[in-house]
């Protein structure tokens, strides 16, 4: 039995909670006990995840539940280890993950309202949770697991106020049975927002990385004196952007700030061990232009691939001032290994190749990513200009996020940021031909109030010499058939495919340097590790040994700035910028 009432009470005792934040979606399965043994070691007696919507159902009524995506294993082998669990399986969680959790179909709606009362909204969140909350509800405290707490919404505060639709997600989780009590939390600096989070049923708890005497003395002035004080996110490291330095937190900072926290209250780490965003489920913050990098390791007390750092034993230090714990044996061999250069054994071609990748889309005119079922990475867009017209410039109407524009397989233009929607004057001017464009979403917001204007692909349309141009072949890019593509020992200066092959007697966990190549995404054995950028600050992406064979190996880098290397690097170290 798990009640809040002047504190938190476990079977009737008082318990403070120490928690520590492990996604399961950013660990390999095989490392997740590594993870939370570690937890353990270091003190904390509960693990925090949330559930991302997006990963469990990735496309409408297709619902996912195993390998990375078996929450239930991972609540299991928790519970075996003696944690107790905080589960957020609010629809939108922001964790820097792509659109904060939501799927990318809602989008699919061209009327869609996030986060509110808006009827079709809430009818796909009700049938998500009616395949979700029956997975959970075995895993509670009161049916013999060890959930302890969920939590309802994310952050609310900071996007709307509509009670209403706080409290359909209240009651939809009882319905389906939940029956732990319920959290909510919020930036307590800013009494409107903390106050829009808030919904009757519900312990209101904060988020934030400093001043905890005054963040707290913030919250009593809202939960008042009856309540016990939790910061459900306490902020000791940072996440990362490309093009913007890696954060770091001092370790002996961030230990003072833990002591203030426990000596007044319960607290769960964020992060305890960031993990990775693999694929193209990185997020992008509201506002900045080049989305999150690939590896989440937050500056957390775990590495990205679960080494313990210096803030892991100040944290220690401090925890074991508040509650005594035993170590236990942690039971997962996990080395590095710097494989050395790999050579590359093949390159191909994109435009040649896309009918091999993709079949087309016909359509008068453009089509989004959403409208053609296809959500995240790539997306090309074909046109053929007349014979009789010259192209003396090409501009796009609300196009989303980076387009590469090409003539007959020639680059032509970058149109990015602040110059996406400019006019594009071409230096050498062609009649007739094909027109290339080639759209990456390089990651929808996963934060701020601009969440339905997250559409991506070209939305509005193409003008060519200032009249727009109709008539479009639109190749989803999905990267799921690479093996029908033909590799030559040609090298390429396009966008292109650059295979490596090689041999692996013991697979353990390695970094890939993609040194010489510009921007693009890596595949090991078909895994989608991710995306990388010559801009950094992370140079190297994480390769856990499981994702590895004995035997032959192979990456494949999709490289779309016409650069490449004839080698790449697999080391025994990081490089986060």
């Amino acid at each position: 039995m798990f009640e809040i009432k002047d504190k938190f009470y476990l079977n009737g005792e008082p318990f403070q909670i120490i928690s520590g934040a492990v996604h399961y979606f950013r660990t390999v399965p095989e490392y997740w006990r590594d993870r939370l043994e570690k937890l353990v070691n270091m003190g904390c007696n509960t693990v925090e995840t949330y559930i991302p919507w997006n990963f469990h159902e990735p496309k409408r009524g297709e619902f996912l539940w195993d390998g990375m995506r078996d929450v239930c294993r991972f609540i299991e082998t928790a519970s075996e280890l003696g944690l107790y669990i905080i589960i957020r399986p609010s629809p939108y969680i922001c964790a820097e993950w792509e659109f904060g959790g939501l799927p990318a179909w809602l989008l699919e709606d061209k009327g869609m309202k996030l986060r509110c009362s808006y009827k079709p909204y809430l009818d796909a969140v009700r049938a998500y949770y009616a395949e979700l909350m029956p997975r959970l509800a075995p895993h509670q405290i009161g049916k013999g697991g060890n959930i302890i707490l969920m939590q309802i919404e994310n952050e609310y505060g900071y996007y709307g106020n509509d009670a209403a639709y706080l409290e359909f997600l209240r009651d939809t989780m009882r319905e389906f049975g939940i029956t732990v009590p319920f959290v909510t939390s919020d930036g307590p600096w800013s009494e409107p927002i903390f106050k829009s989070g808030i919904v009757e049923g519900a312990l209101p708890t904060g988020n934030f990385g400093s001043s905890a005497e005054w963040q707290f003395g913030q919250m009593r002035k809202f939960i008042g004196e009856d309540k016990p004080l939790m910061c459900m996110e306490f902020w000791n490291g940072w996440f990362d952007a490309w093009g913007e330095p890696h954060h770091t937190t001092p370790p002996e900072k961030a230990a003072a700030e833990l002591d203030e926290l426990l000596k007044r209250g319960s607290l769960n780490f964020y992060m305890f061990e960031g993990g990775t965003n693999f694929g193209f489920m990185s997020g992008r913050n509201n506002g900045n232009k080049t989305a999150d990098v690939t590896s989440y390791d937050y500056d957390a007390p775990l590495t990205e691939d679960g080494r313990t750092t210096e803030k892991y034993g100040q944290f220690k230090r401090v925890i074991s001032k508040y509650r005594n714990f035993e170590q236990i044996p942690l039971t997962t061999e996990i080395k590095r290994r710097a494989y050395g250069e790999i050579p590359c054994t093949g390159s191909a071609e994109l435009l040649p190749n896309i009918d091999k990748l993709s079949a087309p889309v016909q359509s008068v005119y453009p089509l989004s990513m959403e409208e053609i079922g296809h959500y995240y990475g790539y997306i090309l867009y074909r046109l053929r200009v007349r014979d009789d017209e010259t192209v003396n410039d090409i501009r796009l109407e609300n196009a989303a996020d980076r387009v590469q524009c090409f003539h007959d397989g020639k680059y032509l233009f970058t149109a990015f940021a602040e110059n996406i929607a400019e006019k594009f004057e071409l230096s050498e001017k062609r009649a007739g031909g094909v027109i290339d464009l080639l759209c990456e979403n390089i990651g929808r917001e996963n934060f701020g109030t601009g969440l339905e204007n997250q559409r991506k692909g070209i939305l509005g349309g193409v003008k060519i010499n200032d009249h727009r141009v109709f008539g479009y072949e639109i190749f989803p890019l999905n990267m799921e058939n690479l093996g029908a593509l033909e590799f030559t020992e040609k090298p390429v200066d396009a966008p292109a495919f650059f295979r490596f092959d090689f041999d692996v007697d013991e697979p353990r966990d390695t970094f890939l340097d993609t040194s010489g190549f510009g921007k693009g995404c890596a595949f090991v054995n078909g895994f989608n590790l991710g995306r990388f950028w010559e801009i950094g600050p992370q140079k190297r992406l994480y390769i856990p040994a499981p994702l590895l064979k004995r035997g032959k190996n192979t990456i494949i880098l999709f490289e779309t700035e016409g650069k490449h290397a004839d080698k790449i690097l697999l080391s025994d170290t990081p490089d986060l910028g």
